[in-house]
């Protein structure tokens, strides 16, 4: 199923702010920036991904597993993607 244009805008504005932090780090290694500093804006980037999965784990979950439309069929094929990557995400 296809995001909605607000759930969509959205996503696009967290990957927009991704790449900026990417290119902060990048930068900020060039510059030759303290390892504390390098850390700090690594884990803000990985929030912000972290973010971002969680928002189309939100999605999936809510269109293709808990959907009223969905067979039972299409829900335990979702439930089996989803189980797949969460599984590979944490391992």
């Amino acid at each position: 199923m296809r995001y909605a244009e607000t759930e969509k805008r959205k996503l696009v504005h967290r990957l927009s702010r991704i790449r900026g932090q990417l290119a902060a780090m990048q930068a900020a290694l060039d510059d030759e920036a303290s390892c504390s500093s390098l850390l700090q804006q690594a884990v803000a980037c990985r929030g912000a991904i972290d973010g971002f999965i969680g928002t189309v784990i939100e999605h999936h979950v809510r269109q293709h597993v808990a959907s009223p439309a969905a067979t039972d069929e299409d829900r335990v094929f979702a439930a089996e993607e989803l189980i797949k990557v969460v599984h590979t995400y944490l391992t």
